[in-house]
């Protein structure tokens, strides 16, 4: 097992100087490379605004993207962050010496508290220009604000909750009246619904803030400088507008819930956290005097919405006394404090300082630190500068925080997308699980990390934590990529090795028999896994050699149906006599193959049931295939078992309508062994056709022969046409069979008398029976009596051919007759047919001078003619032009002949000196010649009429113009 172990290292592992690097600065080996080509922004990136105010900065508030800031003692600049070119200048428009004390802006962005330091309260809506001041506020000097997330609108503050210096809590609602004719106050009404106290009495309302939980539970939040108070109540569904004096009513009679700190530096700050998809805070921080408690907020809890709290104390840096916070923001994983001249960020998972940003003295002291819950920007101003900063990817390092917390879930949630990270935290909590002997998740981490191969083997190994070790490696084989099949190859051969062992060492012990069961449930899972596939059947030898090594024989067998290995299955079926097991592999695979292989040995032991399974298989298995299973076992066993062999022959042949010659050869050597009844049924159902049989006659003629069975060596000779052979075989077992064989050669009649006298021969000779002899004459025409005769012996007397004799007479003097009124007939027709010629001879037809010729309608005795007896007339020349390009070659060519011999034949004769004598035979020989030459050409060119006979309907399907002549003749159109 070293040996594989080396080979993996070295295929899968070569990054050794890289890992070593890591090693050294006590990260886990890794096939990461963590180089930083730039500087990282950092988590805050603080932006100056390009912006220097006229006046100094009294106060600043952000909500919504609308920014609102007091300059000096009576101007108030709104600016929509969205549109930053366009600021709103307001004027307070107040005389007196009155100072903005405090702003407050609700989350919408439309509702501006300006609070005075002469307990008065303006009111500024983002749709007008003009303050308002609210008089029933008067008198209070405001020290916090709590908006209606819920009902407030645009116009509409709903009802909020107002904290003053003293320690009381008012309920207010802010409304805006649109297009109304005479000014109103906006303030709806202002009355004090509960008053917050400390050990010394009343004390300042520091913060306020509303949240709705489920169900219609409220949770109001109220901190004064060293107290968080909590108010729970539940508010009447469609009742919400009518406030939260309900709420506060319950703790009229004993005091809310709270925490107290001791310390305290003369007020408190509380910060939310919300995300940006969701409506209510997920956590807070409390800034106070023994430092920030910090939790998160949990709507279900039915007493108190903070849960998981902690405290972090304040950097060693800070000291309450002399430079204490002055401000406090929250962020998804950060709380940052405002000190005069820094800010700094803590983690709220650690409580470590990871950010702090020191500003310059000529920017002045920091004066106020707020946030934009909407676009999660925070912003810082001092008397004359305004800083914004921008949170960018805050949760970069956080893995590493909640990795040494051993948080490793919400780690690995954190580094998902950066590999490199995510390998630390699966290394580092491999190792942790491994310290708490959690072996198991240990090999599942480590099989997802890069960690050097061989060393986490090594320390299963040392551990004897085998199982650990295979979930190691199993793991690790689901991991890796196709192309490393070395490294597959190693772990799928190892893993089988490791399984045989562990099912080796339980299968002997009785009482971990569920464990057993449970190992190999998983060694089967392992088998059979489709990613494992190839990788298994690729290295299927070495699988199988590991399997018989451990002599686990249902295992091979269960993978070598898994690998569709069906050969080496029913193999092993046969080797140990399970022939059902071996036919039912067969059967449910149906491998024609297999068939082929392995029915020699089936059939020898159950062969009713293997003719079944070569049925079910039908036209898929070639019979031919089996017949050397069928002679083997055919040879070998009895009468009943043979029938088995036949009736899948019969299927073959009779279903399956095979036609293979050597398939009906076999049928027909076992018909002729065993049922010699079937077998001349089978002879005439093939028929006589020879080209439709399937069978060699040759062979069956011989197997017949070998046999006995005479019936059938006839019919075989009657289908070669060997009727002389079937004639003389079938004399010897049947008469009527030997004439019904005679009968057969209808078209040679010499041949039927040949057999009918080998047959009367027989009859006479062999059986001498002469009634017999008689009935063959009757039976055959061809035969007279007098073709008989010479087979009886001298002693037979004449009356038994009497009638015979009589009879042949008879036929004799019928055919005289007959053949006599035929020639009567025959004289008959010659004298009409004379009659007809000579009557043709003298046939006449008139023509009237005004007749035209049929083809050019020119007058018609103009030149020599043509007279048909449909009454169509054609010049000679008119009729010849067009009766010539139908005519055949051979006749075109013959009629140019006899025009040239009749144009030669009219030429006078070039010699002046011949005698008398000789001009006149020769005139009359010449004569003689033309009128044959004109004869000979009549007969081609006036043997039909050229517009009623044949000619015409030859040229039906030609078309009216010649196709080499169309374009010529539609341009003659155009």
């Amino acid at each position: 097992m070293a040996s594989i172990l080396d080979e993996y290292e070295d295929s899968l592992y070569r990054s050794a100087s890289v890992q070593q690097s890591r090693a050294s600065v006590g990260i886990p080996h890794s096939g990461y490379v963590n180089a930083r080509l730039e500087k990282e922004t950092p988590i805050f990136n603080k932006q100056r605004i390009d912006f220097t105010p006229p006046e100094k900065i009294n106060s600043l508030v952000v909500s919504s993207n609308q920014l609102c800031m007091s300059l000096g003692k009576d101007t108030l600049l709104r600016i929509d962050l969205g549109k930053p070119d366009e600021p709103n200048q307001v004027e307070l428009g107040r005389k007196d010496e009155a100072k903005v004390y405090k702003m407050f802006l609700d989350h919408t962005g439309s509702h501006l508290l300006i609070a005075l330091n002469t307990s008065e309260c303006l009111y500024l809506n983002r749709s007008v220009q003009k303050v308002r001041a609210l008089s029933r506020w008067k008198g209070h000097l405001i020290e916090s604000v709590g908006w209606n997330k819920f009902l407030g609108s645009e116009t509409n503050t709903g009802p909020i909750l107002v904290g003053t210096t003293q320690g009381q809590i008012y309920e207010a609602e802010i409304s805006v009246s649109e297009g109304s004719l005479f000014s109103t106050n906006p303030d709806q009404y202002f009355r004090q619904v509960y008053t917050l106290e400390e050990e010394s009495g009343p004390a300042p309302v520091c913060c306020l803030e509303i949240e709705r939980g489920i169900e219609g539970k409220f949770f109001i939040i109220a901190t004064t400088r060293k107290r968080l108070f909590q108010f729970v109540g539940k508010v009447p569904e469609g009742t919400e507008q009518q406030g939260f004096s309900s709420i506060f009513a319950l703790h009229a009679d004993h005091l809310p819930s709270f925490r107290e700190f001791p310390a305290s530096f003369g007020f408190s700050e509380i910060a939310f956290y919300t995300p940006k998809l969701r409506s209510n805070p997920r956590s807070f921080a409390w800034m106070m005097g023994n430092g920030v408690l910090y939790g998160t907020l949990d709507y279900s809890r039915p007493d108190s919405i903070l849960s998981d709290e902690r405290v972090w104390v304040y950097p060693s840096d800070i000291d309450i006394t002399v430079n204490k916070p002055i401000s406090i923001v929250l962020t998804q994983f950060h709380f940052l404090l405002l000190l005069p001249d820094r800010v700094k960020a803590v983690c709220t998972l650690n409580g470590q300082v990871v950010f702090q940003d020191l500003f310059l003295e000529k920017f002045g002291l920091l004066t106020r630190m707020i946030k934009d819950p909407t676009v999660q920007q925070i912003w810082i101003h001092t008397e004359k500068v305004v800083f914004r900063y921008h949170v960018q990817r805050e949760s970069r390092d956080v893995w590493k925080m909640y990795m040494n917390m051993n948080k490793f879930d919400l780690a690995k949630e954190y580094c998902k997308d950066r590999p490199e990270c995510l390998d630390v935290v699966l290394a580092k909590e491999a190792e942790h699980c491994f310290q708490n002997k959690r072996y198991l998740d240990s090999a599942k981490c480590y099989a997802l990390t890069q960690n050097y191969f061989e060393e986490i083997a090594l320390k299963f190994i040392e551990a004897k934590q085998e199982e650990a070790l295979m979930e190691f490696l199993i793991k690790k084989l689901s991991n890796l990529k196709p192309s490393e099949k070395t490294q597959a190859t190693l772990l799928t051969t190892w893993l089988t090795e490791l399984y045989l062992n562990w099912l080796g060492i339980l299968e002997g012990d009785p009482s971990q028999r569920n464990l057993y069961l449970d190992t190999r449930e998983k060694f089967r899972t392992f088998l059979s896994s489709p990613k494992n596939k190839d990788c298994l059947f690729n290295n299927r030898a070495s699988i199988y050699e590991l399997l018989a090594s451990h002599g686990d024989t249902e295992h091979m067998v269960y993978f070598a149906v898994i690998m569709h290995d069906y050969e080496r299955v029913v193999a092993h079926h046969c080797q140990h006599d399970e022939y059902d097991e071996a036919l039912n592999v067969l059967s449910r695979h149906r491998d024609e193959k297999l068939f082929y292989k392995f029915s020699p040995v089936l059939i020898q032991h159950i062969p009713k049931k293997v003719v079944d399974a070569w049925i079910s298989m039908g036209s898929r298995l070639d019979a031919r295939n089996l017949i050397p299973a069928l002679v083997n076992y055919s040879q070998s066993a009895s009468t009943q078992q043979i029938n088995e062999a036949i009736r899948y022959m019969e299927f073959c042949v009779y279903q399956l309508e095979e036609t293979q010659q050597a398939i009906h050869n076999y049928l027909l050597s076992l018909y002729a062994l065993c049922r010699p009844d079937s077998l001349l049924s089978y002879l005439e159902q093939a028929g006589t056709n020879p080209n439709r049989i399937h069978y060699d006659l040759k062979y069956a003629l011989r197997l017949c022969a070998e046999h006995g069975h005479h019936h059938a060596c006839v019919h075989i000779y009657k289908v070669m046409e060997l009727y002389e052979e079937a004639v003389d075989l079938a004399l010897q077992v049947d008469v009527d069979l030997a004439k019904s064989c005679a009968d057969l050669p209808e078209d040679d009649e010499e041949l039927r008398k040949k057999l009918w006298l080998k047959i009367a021969c027989h009859v006479v000779q062999e059986e001498k029976d002469v009634k017999k002899a008689m009935a063959c004459l009757s039976s055959c025409a061809l035969l007279k009596i007098e073709d008989v005769l010479p087979f009886f012996p001298d002693f037979v007397t004449i009356d038994h051919f009497k009638e015979a004799i009589c009879n042949s007479l008879e036929d004799y003097n019928k055919h005289i007759e007959e053949l006599k009124r035929e020639m009567e007939e025959a004289t008959q027709s010659a004298k009409r047919i004379r009659e007809d010629i000579q009557e043709m001879r003298n046939k006449y037809g008139s023509v009237e001078p005004q007749e035209k010729c049929a083809a050019c309608d020119f007058p018609l005795l103009n030149r020599p003619f043509y007279l048909f007896l449909c009454g169509h007339m054609f010049h000679y020349d008119c009729l010849l032009q067009a009766v010539f390009p139908n005519l055949p070659a051979y006749k075109q060519a013959k009629l140019e002949d006899l025009q040239k011999k009749l144009a030669a034949t009219s030429q006078p004769s070039k010699s002046h000196h011949r005698p008398k004598d000789a001009d006149n035979i020769s005139s009359g020989k010449g004569q003689q010649s033309r009128e044959q030459i004109k004869a000979d050409i009549d007969d081609i060119v006036a043997a039909e009429c050229v517009y009623c006979g044949e000619l015409m309907i030859r040229s039906i399907d030609k078309p009216f113009i010649d196709p080499q002549k169309y374009e010529e003749e539609m341009q003659s159109w155009l």
